[in-house]
């Protein structure tokens, strides 16, 4: 009898160790969802009407000189690693210094922690992008015009920083965002319905200068309206930047501490291209700028926004879209030499040509104005035009 029982309690045993492993063995593994994806952006510019017509935040290749030039190499890495952590890393490799170019760089590191079970609620820690206008989220490999309008993108050089965030947005509403840009509807990713946050203030790998950190904040609601997909939004932030001090010219005054005042907001209408698009936003605020008449940087006004409409074409497994922008900014640049001063009136047309899946090949024709200025060049008013042309590999 007792062996009859020992033998029993040993199939039991058994059983549920079968039982167990075959549990283990459906649980996905962090490798299983771990995924690497990238893209490589080579561009041409030709025909520059005003050689020393220039954009030093937008792209360094504008110098009057034809050449090819790589943009950007980028590498993603993420995943969801476990039931409420995901985990991003995005190294670019054709970062820019003054003595070359193809350096390798971290654009992105961070996690999100999921606060309930179907991730609705997450906090973000690590660099990332601030929640702070349509366009600065939207990845550059999905944005039509090759560069980043000025009027927004002056807010942060390479659109990071280093902080901590929380977003919520409902299932539906994660899931529709991320559509947006799987569909090829050109969406800004999935960076919540409403988002705030904390973080350095002195743009991506950068240490904090001076122990005070900006707030950020931002609501937004895509929703449908028959075929059509509309996103409004609003967003702003505030704090104080610190002008690093190797961006001052020798003879520029200055505040005793570097630090100004940085804050502004921002309104983002968005009509998805089903199969016409527009896009648009328009931000104010005040931050450090270059003032010739007193050859100081003080913190001034600012304001400015711009407008792109698109019309999304598919023939023959393969897509088109032309598009057209106008863009208007006056301010300062407080990550450029003395917070240089800027006027920028821009408007440039091209299209989108995607063969496969896999390409992408865009030519626009830019007419631009612009009064950028600085304590060694406080008088300077160029104007120009020029063809660029760029190709995209996806992979």
């Amino acid at each position: 009898m007792r062996l009859k029982q020992i033998l029993a309690l040993a199939a039991t045993f058994i059983a549920l160790t079968t039982a167990v492993r075959a549990q283990e063995d459906n649980t996905p593994k962090w490798y299983d969802t771990f995924s690497l994806r990238g893209y490589i952006q080579a561009r041409y510019n030709a025909f520059q009407s005003n050689p020393n017509l220039g954009c030093e935040q937008c792209d360094k290749s504008w110098n009057g000189n034809s050449s090819f030039f790589i943009r950007r190499a980028r590498l993603v890495f993420s995943g969801q690693i476990g039931k409420q952590v995901f985990f991003y890393f995005q190294p670019d490799f054709a970062s820019s210094t003054s003595g070359g170019l193809n350096f390798g760089q971290i654009k992105d590191a961070y996690f999100d922690l999921g606060l309930d079970s179907k991730n609705e609620y997450r906090i973000r820690i690590g660099q990332t992008k601030i929640p702070y206008g349509f366009e600065n989220m939207q990845s550059s490999s999905v944005r039509i015009p090759l560069d980043r309008a000025d009027a927004l993108n002056s807010a942060f050089t390479n659109e990071r920083d280093l902080g901590v965030f929380f977003y919520w947005a409902p299932k539906e509403k994660r899931e529709l965002l991320k559509n947006l840009v799987k569909d090829g509807l050109k969406g800004s990713g999935d960076f919540g319905i409403f988002a705030i946050g904390v973080f350095n203030g002195q743009t991506p790998n950068q240490l904090d200068q001076n122990n005070e950190l900006h707030t950020v904040a931002r609501v937004t609601w895509p929703f449908a309206i028959g075929n059509q997909i509309i996103e409004p939004g609003i967003q702003g932030y505030t704090g104080k930047f610190v002008v690093p001090e190797n961006e001052i010219s020798d003879d520029v005054k200055y505040t005793a501490d570097r630090n100004y005042l940085d804050q502004r907001v921002a309104a983002t209408f968005v009509l998805y291209p089903k199969p016409f698009g527009i896009q648009a936003e328009f931000n104010v605020g005040k931050g450090p700028e270059f003032n010739k008449q007193t050859d100081s940087i003080e913190v001034q006004n600012l304001k400015g926004g711009y407008v792109t409409m698109s019309y999304l074409i598919k023939k023959n497994d393969q897509t088109f879209i032309p598009f057209l922008r106008a863009q208007y900014y006056d301010g300062g640049k407080k990550h450029e030499l003395d917070a240089r001063s800027y006027k920028v009136n821009d408007f440039e047309f091209g299209v989108e040509w995607q063969p496969v899946p896999q390409f992408e090949l865009v030519g626009s024709y830019n007419f631009s104005k612009r009064r950028y200025e600085d304590f060694e060049l406080p008088d300077n008013y160029q104007t120009g035009n020029l063809l660029r042309i760029q190709a995209q590999l996806n992979f």
